[in-house]
């Protein structure tokens, strides 16, 4: 593992033993325990003589091993009165250009203890990372960014704290995930170059921080670890989520779909990788839509409707009264309203449907999913053309970032054995649904795995196995990464891929059957 406790019993000092404090804890280490190669930070410098005294001379190490123990020395980065060897905790967090998720792990059994998500501060500053990277260029403005980018996990990191409950002294390292714009502003290094032509990151590697220094409220002895980016637009995230599905490993040919604000995508298998990414916008998180929220109680997830009297009938996360759409209910919604006839492939209603669901409400059309009185939020709850265009944008960005990097190592959809698919934006994905809006490629459903948030999962795994974290700089070498800006067939697939489900229905033979018998049974 990363990070371990050590429980020593010492001899107190004397006339005749009178060794220094640290080197007698170096010392009990080596023969109890067989630590060799050790270190001491400073901070524990600083305590040893206080904490040994405190305990009786009985007191537990903290040790944080290198990568590769040839490579480096295992850093002793605490020391605490007593045996604490019980509690040992780490802390995982994807930093996504929306949302932000964190999880409380228990470093002995593996478990989670405790996870809470909430949206990125930054997103008030612009809502994907080119409008975050114009505001770092501003006067104060990097600053800023990494002021309320810090804020948002300190409210996420104290709120783990206090629901599970633990002493935030037990907690030794933060494992951090994040695209390579969202990294480089939570270290305050100015990502001005990622958005310019040729598109360069300040660094792939980030070495270990003292998380303090970044202004985390943790204690001074937690180290933040940072995932490494391939490129300036695939970052931590992906290569987090690469290592927590497993695709690194695998024998099959894989396709990972990253579905969140920055949309990144992953062709290979064990021996080869090539990778790229688009910026798909807030939408699946929720963002950009006007009831949009994350996946939390009171979110509708999922959705059908009456094609006879056009009445909704809607789930949300946790069965209460909704307040909101998720991810997982926008693709519900706007697939289902789409294969009953309420909008059309370019996602306008129909504005021939006599039904009070459907309306023009200052100069807007919008289709009710629940009415006032059905709804947390003391109004009615509706799903407008505007929220339906920004999920076709966000959609089509991925759908063309699919095609072209098929198209770029030559291959097809039917050559990819299975589909990893990421992102928090729900409990689940309905696998036809998103085919139905033409998100992803129409192929056979058993072939998908839906992995949940990859990013979160990879930096999990990190917290607790060296192994992860020494294969991670492997796999960056060998992906290779395609600037899809700078490949003149992403734009081509984009434009086609602005309707429901695409221009070319023959590319989803399966969903233009199931159109044809509607219309077919209609026409009775």
């Amino acid at each position: 593992p990363p990070v371990e406790k050590k429980y020593l019993e010492l001899t107190p000092p004397s006339a005749q033993d009178n060794l220094p404090d640290t080197t007698r804890l170096l010392g009990f280490l080596k023969l109890a325990h067989d630590e060799h190669r050790l270190e001491v930070d400073l901070s524990v410098l600083r305590k040893i003589p206080d904490v040994l005294r405190d305990g009786n001379f009985k007191v537990t190490a903290t040790l944080a091993r290198p990568v590769r123990e040839k490579d480096g020395r295992t850093r002793i980065t605490n020391v605490q009165a007593g045996d604490t060897t019980a509690h040992n905790y780490a802390i995982a967090m994807d930093i996504g250009t929306t949302t932000i998720y964190g999880q409380l792990l228990d470093l002995r059994t593996g478990e989670v203890l405790e996870q809470h998500g909430d949206f990125n501060g930054q997103i008030s500053y612009g809502e994907d990372v080119i409008s975050r990277i114009v505001y770092a260029e501003k006067p104060g403005g990097l600053e800023k960014l990494h002021q309320v980018v810090i804020d948002t996990i300190n409210k996420i990191i104290q709120r783990l704290f206090r629901n599970a409950r633990i002493d935030p002294d037990e907690v030794s390292t933060i494992t951090l995930a994040g695209n390579t714009t969202m990294t480089q502003l939570l270290l305050k290094i100015n990502p001005k170059y990622i958005r310019r032509s040729p598109y360069v990151p300040a660094s792939t590697l980030f070495p270990p921080i003292r998380a303090v220094d970044l202004g985390m409220a943790v204690n001074n002895h937690v180290t933040a670890l940072f995932y490494p980016a391939v490129s300036s637009y695939v970052g931590g995230d992906i290569v987090s989520g690469i290592m927590g599905s497993g695709v690194y490993r695998s024998e099959e040919l894989c396709l990972f779909i990253d579905i969140g604000t920055n949309a990144e995508i992953v062709i290979g298998n064990k021996d080869w990788l090539a990778c790229a990414a688009c910026s798909a916008g807030p939408a699946f998180e929720g963002g950009g839509i006007q009831f949009g929220m994350r996946a939390t109680k009171g979110a509708i997830e999922d959705f059908s409707i009456d094609p006879v009297t056009l009445e909704p009938m809607v789930i949300t996360i946790g069965n209460v009264r909704p307040k909101g759409i998720c991810g997982s209910g926008l693709i519900s919604l706007v697939a289902t309203l789409f294969e009953t006839g309420i909008i059309s492939n370019n996602g306008k209603f129909n504005r021939n449907l006599k039904t009070s669901r459907i309306r023009k409400t200052n100069g807007i059309w919008e289709y009710v999913l629940a009415f006032k009185d059905e709804t947390q939020i003391d109004r009615d709850l509706t799903i407008s053309e505007p929220d339906i265009d920004n999920l076709i944008r966000a959609k089509g960005a991925m759908f063309s970032g699919c095609m072209t990097l098929l198209e770029e190592v030559g291959l097809n959809i039917s050559d990819i054995q299975r589909i990893y698919l990421a992102g928090a934006f729900g409990s689940y994905v309905d696998l036809e649904r998103a085919m139905t809006i033409g998100l992803l490629p129409e192929t056979e459903t058993d072939r998908v795995v839906y992995v949940g948030n990859g990013s979160l999962m990879g930096a999990k795994m990190s917290s607790l196995t060296n192994r992860i974290r020494r294969d991670v700089a492997e796999v960056t070498q060998k992906m290779t990464n395609f600037e899809l800006s700078e490949t003149a067939s992403y734009m081509d697939h984009y434009i086609a891929a602005l309707f429901l489900p695409h221009t070319n229905l023959e590319r989803f033979p399966k969903l233009q059957a199931r159109l044809q018998a509607r219309k077919a049974l209609k026409n009775r």
